[in-house]
């Protein structure tokens, strides 16, 4: 499928989807993230083992389109923010693993769509800010993401101050997985997503989906919900092929 604001590569196993906004610093106007939304879909379906998510230009995202917001109805910002939240909730629900390639400033709903992958990796020249604070409409929904990623103060000090923090404090406060170089950013996010995707790729997209209903459970619900998924996964074929593998001392082979 060709999108109009996205670019899509697939090399091997691993698809990368482009943000291809440059001259809007690749703002999430509400069509850019029905296509977004759609293409996540689309990924689902395919053979792809694992997503990178990517953008061309100065900056990685700047999050809303305020255009989308100036002037609009009550209804119309309430369809906006759902909207949004359908493609951060997508990101979690396809059964690849997905990794953000942040090679520079992600603000507002950019920031919560790098919070909301699996996993990033920026350059150490990037920046995350959640700046609503700073003037009249505060990060409600990229807080939500964030927030569960870095813990309630340091959510809140990037919210309340509006400030940007640098990518490697990003990484010391777990927003992202690491900070590289910038030379280095294409080949360490590969190497990632490359190790995030050995093995079984139905145990990895059980895992994930799991991972996600587990998290906010208080430990005795979501030790019961593991315990069930466990449980059954240990039955499957792959899994059977790893246990054998094992006791056999030979390379477990998987579809």
């Amino acid at each position: 499928m060709t999108y109009q604001h996205l670019l899509v590569n697939t090399e091997g196993a691993i698809t990368t989807l482009t943000l291809n906004r440059p001259d809007k610093r690749n703002a999430l106007a509400l069509n850019v993230m029905r296509e977004l939304t759609q293409a996540l879909r689309d990924i689902a379906q395919s053979n792809a083992r694992g997503v990178i998510l990517a953008a061309n230009g100065p900056v990685f995202s700047a999050g809303h389109n305020f255009a989308d917001m100036a002037g609009a109805t009550l209804a119309q910002t309430r369809e906006l923010f759902t909207v949004c939240t359908e493609m951060m909730d997508t990101l979690q629900a396809i059964p690849q693993p997905v990794v953000a390639r942040v090679h520079a400033l992600a603000t507002a709903g950019g920031c919560q769509l790098v919070a909301s992958c699996d996993m990033a990796v920026a350059a150490d020249t990037a920046s995350f800010a959640i700046p609503g604070g700073k003037a009249g409409l505060f990060c409600h929904t990229p807080l939500v993401a964030v927030a569960r990623n870095i813990g309630r103060k340091r959510a809140l000090e990037m919210a309340m101050t509006g400030d940007a923090i640098d990518a490697k404090t990003a990484a010391e406060w777990g927003l992202i997985n690491r900070a590289v170089p910038p030379e280095q950013l294409e080949a360490v996010t590969l190497d990632l997503i490359e190790r995030a995707t050995r093995g079984s790729a139905q145990s990895k997209a059980w895992g994930k989906q799991a991972y996600y209903q587990q998290i906010e459970l208080p430990q005795s619900q979501a030790y019961a919900l593991a315990v069930e998924r466990m449980a059954t996964a240990a039955l499957s074929d792959d899994a059977q092929e790893g246990i054998a593998a094992f006791l056999q001392k030979r390379p477990a082979s998987y579809p």
